[in-house]
Order: structure tokens, then C-alpha cells, then sequence
């Protein structure tokens, strides 16, 4: 009897929902919700929530999930999670969730922003809410999250969340007048594939190649966690062999270097040269396949960062990523510019089917002027409008440092999101976009540009029009002359007679001012991507 009971006992687990169901969480209003967690295997798990109440019963794995009726904006609540244990969590609020998603630039915090000094001591906002998904890497997709809690907006806790998504958030507050719930899921110098599911991955042929590694490190995944640990007790035998004698050798010739050259120096000679590094140090053994050092390998941040809160309803998503996809070799690189324009909708597309709660807003950044930034990857992001719905961009060609990866004004990137959700996400009639290249036609010598999104009319910021170059039918561009006639740029070049395209911020970085008039700046473009002449000697896109 007494070993049962021990058994019991030891058997016996207290429900325990995901993190993401913690005191101050925010739910996403409107939609049916889930809520899941562990708890004992075979355990009848009840949660109670605003009047509803809904049950399940764990798996052998001490996995459940039950699911509330939608609920309307409010609060603060109270849910009730009662099996083994009974477990209350509190001040849940009702309203809107976004995911905030991307690398450096998005995961740059508040307090490196330009007027952190001044926002953070006024950021009170107990009705925004904050979640950091720290969750890393995995060869395998995850289902839960190892930890992770809500906190309120407050001078306290917004200096460490991204800049960007704060004032996303912040505006998006004040213009909805509903709670809002930011979740944080980013990872500094990283790819679009490996945000991107193997399933996702595999829907394009394109991208055969980094399926073939994602697929790989998922079936090695089981045989290398289980070598690792043997692995690294060879490692450390290997190298206590080595420092005992290698390693011993070389710290002795090092202080008798640094005894030495105190002594020259004291002396005024000239000190003597250092030993040469050691050699022949043991090989570290590869890292696990959920390590930091994995995060260039293809889905692994999905698995691990987005796989786990693909359950949690959310309006929609911000992203600011596509530096890692700009370069190669540390180079601007034409050719991943190019693989862009599959792999990022893609990766948008494949987030929506593992959601599956339909074409859900995807808010993203173009980036802004930079030295390693082609015009190529800018131009992959404005094509992803046409070939992804529901989508925004927020341009970024004014903001940019052409020396620094990560300027440092985020304000007016989260501002611009902001507007692009209100208009996109919620209807609202507002200008949300900068002017958009719609269509090129010629008259004589002038090449005539009409736009999209020019809201209350164009504007030359500034000055007169800059960053304009046109080409005729040999496809060699020359400076131009751009002015604003009514809702069209005319543009004009002495050397060319008869035009045959004209661009726009085509450089690493441009030097560009045309906006509408509610501020918003105009994407870099060039029309010969499309034109007809394109395969009579204009460079080919």
C-alpha cells in the first residue's frame, strides 16, 4: 500500500498552462480561444474563464488543450485552471495580440532608441502589455515554451523590449482604445529560412536546397542528442591530456614573456617577443542541434521561437529581417536579393498555414539605406505586396545610416506600422503607405511616373526632386530631372531622347525625397523590372 501511494504521489503533476497564460497575459478578442499546458498524464484538466468553463483530459505525455468561446475586448480577469491543483491567474485582459518578429533591428531595444531619455520615464501604459519569446533554436518543431511571462508597459520594463514594437504598440493603444498584447520573437543576425518551417520550405523547388539541410538535421537530430554528451566527455578528457602539457608549457613561457618585458620596459629596451600561441588545441565536438550556433540552418528558429505560439490567436504580425538575406560573404549580394522574392512569401505564407486563422495582417519594414543593403533585397520586399495579401510595408529609405546596420531612430518605423495595421487590420480610411510605382507611360522625351497610395498629393521634401535616373533604348542610366506635375513625377534627361525606363533610390544607398503629403516616403522602384525592352539589352532584374 505504501509503495502505491508513494507511486501516486510521485506520479501525481500540477496543471500547468503555457507560459503564455500568465498573470497579465492578453487574449486575442473575437476568436474562439485555446488553452493548453501539462499536467498528469490521464488528468481531467477544467479551466473556467469569464462564465465559460471548458474541459480535457491529459495524454500519456501529460499534454492538454480545451478551447473557450470568443470573447469581447476587456478587463482585467480572472481564469481558473483546476485539475490536481487549482490555479488562478490574473489581470488577463481581452484585446489585440501582434506578434513583433525578426533580428537585430527589431530586437534593438527601447534604450537605444534616439529619444529613449525622453519616452521611457512617460511610457505608462498599463493596458499594453509585453511578452519576450526566448525561446532558441530546434532541430524539431516545439510545442511548448521554457518559460517567458506578461508584463505591464511601465518605465520599468519597456527598456529592454524592441523599440520597434513599442511604438507600434503605443500608437496602435491610443488609436484602438483596446488592450494590446506585443509578442517579442527575435534573433539578431539571422535568415528568412530559418524562420521559415521545413513544410513551408518545401512547397517551393527554388529552395530545394535548404530543405535538404533542414530535413537532414531533423532525421540526425535523435542519434546526435544521444552522442553529445559522450561526445564532450572525450572532448575534456582530450583536452586535460593537452593543457597538462601543451597548455602548461605555454602559460609558463607566457609569464616568463610578461616578467621580462616589465623588466625591458623598466630598463627602456626594447621587450622581447611574445611566445607564439599554442597549438593543436582539441576540437570542440559539433554543437547540439538546439544550440546558438545553429541558428543559420533552416527552420530552427521556427521551431523553436514561432512553432510554440502558432496556437495563440493573434491579429497579426510586424517583421523587420532581411540584412541576413542581403548579404553573402559579408558582401551585398545581388543573387540572395533574388531568392528573396520566393523565400519572403514564402515564410509569410507558410506562418499563416501553421496559424490557420486565414490571411492574417503581415506588417514589414522595408530596409533603409545602408552600404551592404542592394537595391535588389528593397525591391524583393516591395514585390512581396503584390504577391502576398494582406501585407504592408513601411519604408524606411529617409531613416537610414549609410555606416551603421542599425540606425537608431525607431520611432517613426513603429509609427508607420501602426498606421499600416489600422488600415490594413482594421479598416480605417488613413493614408498608411508612401507612394508606390504604378505605371510608366513616355511623351517625346519625357518619361511620365504615376503612383499609388499618394494620399493628399506628392511632395518633394526638401527641395527639388532628387534620386531620379533615366535610360534610353541602350539601357545606360544617366542623372535625371524629376518634377511633380499634378498626381505624377515627369521625368527629363538632355542625353536621352527617347525613354525607355526610368528608377528611383536604385543604389545601396539612396539619396531620395519624394513623399506624400501626409509624410509618408515613396518605395525605390525601377520600371524596366517589367518593360517590354527588358530582353533587348536593359539590365535584367
Amino acid at each position: 500500500m505504501l509503495s502505491c501511494i508513494a507511486m501516486s504521489g510521485f506520479l501525481r503533476a500540477d496543471v500547468n498552462p503555457s507560459p503564455l497564460f500568465s498573470d497579465g497575459a492578453v487574449l486575442q478578442q473575437g476568436v474562439p480561444l485555446p488553452v493548453w499546458g501539462q499536467a498528469g498524464a490521464g488528468e481531467k484538466v477544467t479551466v473556467r474563464f469569464r462564465g465559460a468553463e471548458a474541459s480535457a483530459t491529459a495524454d500519456r505525455t501529460g499534454k492538454w488543450k480545451v478551447q473557450l468561446p470568443a470573447q469581447e475586448a476587456g478587463g482585467p480577469f480572472e481564469m481558473t485552471l483546476s485539475g490536481s491543483n487549482t490555479l488562478t491567474i490574473g489581470n488577463i485582459l481581452v484585446g489585440e495580440v501582434w506578434v513583433c518578429a525578426g533580428q537585430s533591428n527589431m530586437a534593438f531595444s527601447l534604450n537605444g532608441a534616439d529619444n529613449a531619455a525622453a519616452e521611457i520615464p512617460t511610457a505608462n501604459y498599463p493596458k499594453l502589455r509585453l511578452f519576450g519569446v526566448g525561446a532558441k533554436g530546434h532541430a524539431l518543431p516545439q510545442t511548448t515554451l521554457p518559460g517567458g511571462k506578461w508584463v505591464e508597459c511601465s518605465p520599468q520594463t519597456v527598456g529592454g523590449f524592441t523599440a520597434v514594437g513599442y511604438y507600434f504598440g503605443r500608437d496602435l493603444l491610443k488609436a484602438r482604445a483596446v488592450p494590446v498584447g506585443l509578442i517579442s520573437a527575435t534573433w539578431c543576425g539571422t535568415v528568412a529560412e530559418s524562420w521559415t518551417s521545413l513544410d513551408g520550405l518545401k512547397k517551393h523547388k527554388e529552395l530545394q536546397g535548404y530543405v535538404d539541410v533542414a530535413q537532414k538535421l531533423a532525421d540526425n537530430y535523435p542519434r546526435a542528442q544521444y552522442l553529445l554528451p559522450g561526445r564532450f566527455a572525450q572532448y575534456w578528457a582530450e583536452f586535460t591530456k593537452w593543457d597538462n602539457s601543451t597548455g602548461k608549457a605555454y602559460r609558463k613561457a607566457y609569464e616568463e614573456w610578461e616578467t621580462a618585458t616589465k623588466a625591458a620596459k623598466a630598463e627602456g629596451k626594447r621587450p622581447p617577443m611574445a611566445p607564439p600561441p599554442p597549438r593543436n588545441l582539441p576540437p570542440l565536438p559539433p554543437p547540439s542541434p538546439d544550440a546558438d550556433e545553429q541558428r543559420f540552418i533552416p527552420s530552427v528558429i521556427f521551431n523553436g521561437k514561432i512553432a510554440p505560439i502558432t496556437q495563440y490567436p493573434i491579429r497579426g504580425v510586424i517583421w523587420y529581417q532581411a540584412e541576413g538575406n542581403s548579404v553573402k560573404d559579408h558582401e551585398p549580394s545581388t543573387e540572395k536579393a533574388m531568392e528573396y522574392r520566393t523565400l519572403f512569401p514564402c515564410l509569410i505564407a507558410d506562418w499563416r498555414d501553421k496559424w490557420g486563422i486565414g490571411d492574417f495582417p503581415f506588417l514589414f519594414v522595408q530596409l533603409p539605406a545602408f552600404v551592404k543593403f542592394c537595391p535588389e533585397i528593397r525591391e524583393a520586399q516591395l514585390l512581396t505586396l503584390g504577391k502576398s495579401p494582406n501585407t504592408a510595408m513601411a519604408v524606411t529609405a529617409d531613416l537610414g545610416e549609410p555606416g551603421n546596420l542599425h540606425p537608431t531612430n525607431k520611432e517613426p518605423v513603429g509609427v508607420r506600422l501602426a498606421l499600416a495595421a489600422r488600415a490594413v487590420a482594421y479598416g480605417e480610411k488613413i493614408a498608411y503607405s508612401g507612394p508606390l510605382f504604378k505605371s510608366l507611360k513616355t511623351d517625346g522625351s519625357r518619361a511620365i511616373l504615376s503612383f499609388e497610395h499618394t494620399g493628399g498629393g506628392l511632395v518633394a521634401k526638401g527641395g527639388e526632386l532628387k534620386g531620379f535616373t533615366i535610360a534610353g533604348t541602350d539601357g545606360k542610366f544617366v542623372p535625371a530631372k524629376a518634377e511633380i506635375v499634378g498626381e505624377t513625377v515627369v521625368v527629363t534627361s538632355p542625353e536621352i531622347n527617347t525613354p525607355a525606363a526610368v528608377r528611383y533610390g536604385w543604389s545601396n544607398v539612396p539619396d531620395v525625397n519624394l513623399f506624400n503629403k501626409e509624410g509618408l516616403p515613396a518605395s525605390p522602384f525601377r520600371t524596366d523590372l517589367s518593360h517590354p525592352i527588358i530582353n533587348g539589352g536593359l539590365q535584367k532584374p
